[in-house]
């Protein structure tokens, strides 16, 4: 297999957030374009990072480079390959840069070693490929190895962190001593919040970006309530389907219609008119999905007549995260101990991958018919689920952990709660359940906040302000 594979990368109007931005914010995005033509002209901007699945980076790549396409600018996508043992030792960073153990595995000179060698066939294969400007930004710990081969050839390189620990551990040092040699080359270091950037690093070369959404995509689109219970109906997901069609638009525009359905983990489908909390994301401990189960089944009472589902990919459908089939399992095991009366309200489902869009319509359904949406994370970079339900107004609760304590603010536009604290999770849940007038009010001031702060047009030009440097030609010397 070729260790650098190319991802399509689709062509999307820039001119389409005219519908969400006030004239001020256009006018800002159409500078932003301007100035991008003028600086990336006759160049390319490559992404690379590790997986074209399962949301996360893919996802924001996909819709970003699809609108930068639109912009007029040459963006372009390829993934690094590798096999099981660079996924495991990446995933061991991953976790450890968040500041937990994960699997407790060695990153000692063999795995340096393998690491190297499959970072640095990924380097020569993009230098085949890449223009004389042409810049490279190179995404998480999967590809922080390509920049010192890159750098030596004279290629701009950026290396952009998506993750990172509230507070330093011996786990965060470990992961930061590991990819030192590497991320030095990189002419700028990206992070998503303050708190993320790495003390051995020269903070001069150092930039927060907070990630973005794409509103118009099959996730976040607008979607009618009798579109939303047909496309959970077909999914299996509930009771019904109602008499409308299960339809969405894709990414160019063109309608499709949800036909796949997910795999359920339940005693019987939630109702056609029932109540639910749901949390959709990766099968990842750090998600925390089995303590989201434990604070419903502690908390049942205060949730009423209310079921918890819980949502993620299909185990195994993603190439970088070799977790997921166990930790799906330990939640699986985790329902199966609940008393009957209790397991019956919870629902586990494995949601279809076969086409991306048709997966993100789901998804969109799902928040959008949720009574409450949560994300109990134990670490965050920053939380797209969170974002995405935010803009569809939803009342939600969240762990006070990493980037998301910069998307919500607590008591304004949603409710954050100590990670570990279970009881604390469950009560809040139970309180916006009980409370419809707070939790519309909350869910109101949440999409105004994603439309001020975390949108697309404020990433492009935070991109832009990056880049520019790195494209300026060197100084004459005086004379």
């Amino acid at each position: 297999m070729p260790r650098l594979l190319d991802v399509p990368v689709r062509s999307l109007p820039i001119e389409r957030f005219r519908e969400v931005l006030d004239p001020a914010g256009y006018d800002a995005l159409m500078a932003s374009r301007d100035r991008a033509d003028r600086l990336l002209a006759g160049s390319a901007v490559w992404c690379i990072n590790s997986t074209a699945h399962g949301g996360g980076v893919a996802e924001m790549l996909r819709s970003m480079l699809a609108h930068v396409r639109g912009a007029g600018i040459d963006a372009r996508w390829s993934v690094l390959t590798g096999d099981p043992a660079f996924f495991a030792i990446t995933k061991r960073l991953h976790n450890r840069l968040h500041g937990a153990a994960g699997d407790s595995g060695a990153l000692g000179a063999a795995e340096q070693a393998h690491y190297e060698a499959v970072t640095a066939d990924g380097a020569e294969a993009l230098l085949a490929r890449l223009g004389p400007a042409d810049t490279v930004i190179l995404h998480d710990p999967q590809t922080a190895g390509m920049a010192p081969r890159l750098a030596s050839a004279g290629v701009p390189v950026v290396w952009r962190l998506h993750v990172g620990a509230d507070r330093d551990c011996a786990f965060s040092r470990a992961a930061r001593a590991f990819l030192l040699p590497y991320v030095r080359a990189a002419d700028r270091y990206v992070v998503s919040r303050p708190r993320f950037a790495w003390p051995e690093l020269d903070p001069a070369r150092a930039v927060v970006v907070m990630p973005s959404i794409d509103v118009f995509s099959p996730k976040n689109q607008s979607l009618e309530d009798g579109a939303v219970d047909a496309i959970l109906g077909v999914a299996g997901l509930k009771e019904g389907r109602g008499a409308a069609e299960p339809v969405f638009r894709r990414e160019d525009g063109t309608a499709a219609l949800v036909g796949r359905s997910a795999t359920l983990v339940e005693d019987a489908p939630l109702g056609h008119d029932g109540r639910f909390v749901a949390q959709v994301s990766r099968w990842d401990r750090l998600k925390d999905p089995v303590g989201v189960l434990h604070g419903f089944a502690r908390a049942a009472e205060a949730w009423e007549d209310a079921h918890l589902l819980l949502a993620g990919p299909r185990a195994g459908a993603v190439a970088d995260d070799p977790e997921a089939e166990t930790t799906l399992a330990e939640v699986v095991a985790a329902r199966s101990s609940l008393p009957a009366s209790l397991r019956a309200r919870v629902h586990l489902a494995t949601l279809p991958v076969d086409d991306e869009d048709e997966n993100a319509a789901i998804v969109n359904a799902i928040q959008r018919r949720a009574a409450v949406v949560v994300q109990k994370s134990l670490a965050e970079g920053f939380g797209l689920t969170v974002t995405e339900a935010m803009w569809k107004g939803k009342p939600l609760v969240v762990s006070r952990v990493g980037g998301i304590q910069d998307q919500i603010t607590d008591g304004e536009d949603g409710v954050a709660v100590d990670p570990r604290d279970v009881d604390g999770f469950g009560a809040a849940v139970g309180g916006l359940l009980a409370d419809p007038a707070r939790a519309a009010a909350l869910g109101a001031a949440a999409r105004e906040r994603v439309r001020a702060r975390f949108l697309q047009p404020r990433h492009l030009a935070e991109w832009v302000e990056i880049l520019e440097p790195l494209r300026a030609p060197p100084a004459q010397p005086v004379k």
